[in-house]
């Protein structure tokens, strides 16, 4: 892959760590301007100290209201946004019986709507430019999914629909969108990233007992390396027809191909049932 291309201005959410730091890393290597969010002076601090084209906006994704005036004083002071990568996001583990609903509330706050408000924001100038590239971090379990992580999947799942439906509504702008679905990469997803709910129905514990003890004994030692995943987001960015959907990782790929083969298979299985609910003809 070649990521040779004319000088972009990137919007990175959440560049402190794991793949936002790396995005960040990469797109200044290449030659880009980067504005990366960040949650306090020190992460401030440390993001301006990586070059003059690095520059770290204090924002949290989750406060809304605070979204639109920031990104306008961004575009005002620094240049329009060519790329959005909205990176900002955590994990959350835990028995859907046993998840308070706040925890839902507060996974859909930064893992979808923090997007969406960040995609409102840049979308306008995006638009009266007839060009621009939306790129949303996903996972492979806005595809896949497995028990103990309802809340994070359910918020992948949504933001990977509202992903596509977006492609649809801007090509005609010149505006590209695309979801990128990592695997398993060693990131801070699974360790202090991760929110984790308290056990407490024992009737769970031989199903999620060895998923957690094997997602905890896997964090960081994952297949994935988040260094070339963002060079897999510098080589998409100088595509005229970048993907709306691209999976990461081999284990990711694996995965969904399996599952997609299943799907396929179970609709075929209960078609007559789906195909029964027509009116009959008069």
């Amino acid at each position: 892959m070649t990521n040779a291309s004319p000088k972009k201005t990137f919007l990175i959410t959440g560049v402190s760590s794991g793949f936002g730091k790396a995005f960040a890393t990469a797109a200044l290597q290449d030659g880009h301007i980067v504005i990366g969010t960040v949650r306090n002076e020190t992460a401030q601090q440390a993001f301006a100290d990586m070059g003059e084209n690095a520059h770290a906006i204090l924002l949290d994704v989750t406060k809304f209201d605070d979204i639109g005036p920031a990104i306008d004083k961004v575009q005002s002071d620094i240049g329009p946004i060519d790329v959005l990568v909205n990176n900002a996001g955590y994990g959350h583990e835990g028995i859907l019986e046993e998840s308070p609903l706040d925890e839902l509330i507060a996974q859909f706050n930064a893992n979808v709507f923090g997007a969406v408000a960040m995609i409102k924001a840049v979308l306008p100038t995006m638009r009266l430019r007839r060009s621009g590239h939306i790129i949303n971090i996903t996972s492979m379990g806005g595809f896949i999914t497995m028990p103990g992580i309802s809340y994070y999947c359910g918020s992948k799942f949504a933001l990977e629909g509202i992903s596509e439906t977006l492609a649809s509504e801007v090509a005609h702008l010149g505006i590209h969108v695309t979801a990128i679905a990592p695997g398993s990469f060693r990131t801070d997803w699974a360790g202090r990233s991760m929110v984790r709910t308290d056990r407490s129905i024992t009737d769970y514990d031989s199903l999620f007992d060895p998923i957690r003890d094997a997602r905890n004994q896997k964090s960081g030692q994952q297949a994935g390396d988040p260094a070339k995943a963002a060079q897999a987001l510098l080589h998409i960015i100088n595509q005229p027809e970048p993907p709306v959907h691209l999976l990461l990782g081999s284990d990711a790929l694996g995965l969904v191909r399996t599952k997609l083969t299943n799907l396929g298979d179970e609709i075929s299985k209960w078609e007559d049932v789906t195909t029964s609910t027509s009116f009959d003809a008069a």
